[in-house]
């Protein structure tokens, strides 16, 4: 390697990186949003592009996130790729109506005339105290709705392909970080998401999952932030004798079905690891998945699910970390799903 191909990057540098050589590349990609302008959006997202493009393609807006989406759908209809900034996935309910039957299905009802390039990238994620309405994940609530793609990097790399890759999507796209790996000074975060990152404009096709970690005795499956603390479970499990292979999902819509089953084939154990609610989520589509393909997947052990219980997030920071899995809590179910086999095979 190269010194320019040895740099790292934040997450926020390379969400920003990308999404400044995709307006050097194309004047019709631009960005509005919430403080992204000056400030540089409250977790990095921006930084820096309003002093290289300007304030009338880098467009700080009112608090209404419902007029701002709706002046991005409308652009992208006119031929325009724009990047509308959400600030928190939580504010989704003050502008559903844009999002879901406007952004989602309007190329569906034109007949495939109207097409939606719009990147709607937002901040997902808890484990910093900002209580129930700035700390969801809410990727499962998205991918349930037909018409969007959604995606959740877990490190710098992946998040500048992961966008690059949703700029020069033809349907609408929802980028979703979680501030706890984005790299900023002022939040604890997993320093494996700051990464190695070329300064090409690579792209990271939607619906291939990485395998962050090879492992022989059970499959940890997850994406965002859980991808460290599941990487980190796994190096303590590996103490102990057990191997955890570990799968990075990236994008949730598409989904690579195919990299869970072959995962669960070699490893004949599943653990889903999952920021989202338990219920109707994520966790219990990855789970359905591998309960539809039992012909062809041997499991020795019952399906294990970690994820957030029905409640809104706390705010208090021992409530909080309770509700959210840990890294212990994955350990623990690990071993749980290892003596299970155990057991089995004595009787």
């Amino acid at each position: 390697m190269n010194q320019t191909s040895e740099r790292r990057l934040t997450m926020a540098q390379a969400v920003s990186e990308a999404i400044g050589q995709q307006m050097q590349a194309d004047p019709e990609v631009f960005v509005m949003g919430e403080d992204i302008g000056r400030y540089g959006g409250i977790f990095g997202a921006t930084g820096g592009l309003f002093e290289r493009f300007g304030p009338e393609r880098i467009m700080d807006t009112p608090i209404s996130e419902s007029a701002f989406i709706g002046a991005a759908i409308g652009a992208a209809a006119a031929g325009m790729r724009p990047i509308a900034e959400l600030m928190f996935v939580d504010f989704f309910g003050v502008c559903m109506d844009m999002i879901y039957n406007h952004m989602a299905k309007n190329t569906y009802m034109s007949g495939g005339r109207v097409r939606l390039p719009v990147v709607l990238m937002t901040a997902i994620g808890g484990g910093y105290n900002d209580a129930a309405q700035h700390s969801q994940c809410l990727y499962a609530t998205f991918a349930h709705m037909p018409g969007i793609k959604v995606v959740v990097p877990s490190n710098a790399y992946d998040a500048k392909g992961l966008m690059n890759e949703a700029v020069r999507d033809d349907n609408p796209v929802l980028f979703m970080v979680h501030k706890g790996i984005m790299g900023l000074p002022w939040m604890s975060y997993f320093e494996g998401s700051t990464t190695v990152v070329p300064q090409d404009a690579y792209r990271i096709a939607f619906g291939q999952a990485r395998k962050a970690r090879e492992g022989s005795d059970l499959s940890i499956v997850t994406l965002g932030q859980m991808v460290h603390k599941a990487l980190a479970a796994a190096q303590q499990l590996a103490a102990q004798g057990i191997e955890a292979e570990v799968i990075d999902l990236r994008t949730v819509v598409p989904l690579d079905r195919q990299a869970v089953l072959d995962s669960v084939r070699r490893t004949g154990r599943l653990l889903v690891a999952d920021e989202d609610y338990l219920s109707f989520g994520l966790s219990g589509e990855i789970a359905a998945l591998v309960a539809e393909n039992l012909d062809s997947v041997e499991l020795k052990a019952p399906v294990r699910r970690l994820a957030v219980p029905d409640v809104p997030i706390p705010y208090s920071r021992p409530l909080e970390r309770r509700v959210i899995p840990q890294v212990e809590s994955l350990v623990e179910a690990a071993q749980q799903l290892m003596r299970h086999a155990r057991v089995t095979a004595r009787a």
